[in-house]
């Protein structure tokens, strides 16, 4: 016959048993719901999938006339302006031949201090009036002057397309 001391130490060895497999039960539970750092580092196949999208999103842009080009468009497209490369093209061809530092010394502007700078020959203040937001705050910057004059031609001529001489 089993001694009350060997039925004390089976019921303890039984409680600890059991709190052991429920332990045990609990982490496998948590490891399962919040993973270790080492999987949580690991992408899913969903935010692998999302991430990729978003780099597709952000594009690349050429620092030269076509990638100042494409990017404006991009910007104005955004914000409703309207305009094409080719009126963009044309129009910058006409002003300062691709040149983002060109700048008019001689016509009316100029000889009241206000010069035209930049790819599409803005003055300050209208580059001040019809800058888009989301590009630099600087006249001679490609993007911004492209864009800053694409909205004013739009608000006077409905679009760059419709500028065959200075504006």
């Amino acid at each position: 016959m089993a001694t009350t001391k060997t039925l004390n130490r089976a019921a303890r060895f039984r409680k600890i048993s059991i709190a052991g497999i429920a332990t045990t039960g609990a982490m496998a539970a948590a490891l399962t719901v919040a993973p270790s750092a080492a999987h949580a580092a690991e992408p899913t196949k969903a935010s692998t999938a999302v991430t990729q999208a978003a780099k597709a999103d952000k594009k690349s842009y050429g620092n030269n006339l076509d990638g100042w080009i494409r990017q404006s468009l991009d910007i104005m497209k955004s914000k409703g302006i309207p305009g094409s490369y080719e009126g963009l093209h044309r129009n910058i061809m006409r002003e300062s031949a691709g040149d983002p530092n060109a700048q008019n010394g001689w016509d009316v502007n100029a000889q009241n201090g206000t010069p035209s700078k930049g790819l599409l020959q803005v003055i300050q203040p209208t580059f001040d009036a019809y800058h888009v937001s989301g590009t630099a705050n600087s006249l001679t910057d490609p993007v911004a002057n492209i864009t800053a004059a694409a909205n004013y031609a739009a608000d006077k001529y409905g679009s760059i397309d419709n500028v065959d001489s200075a504006y």
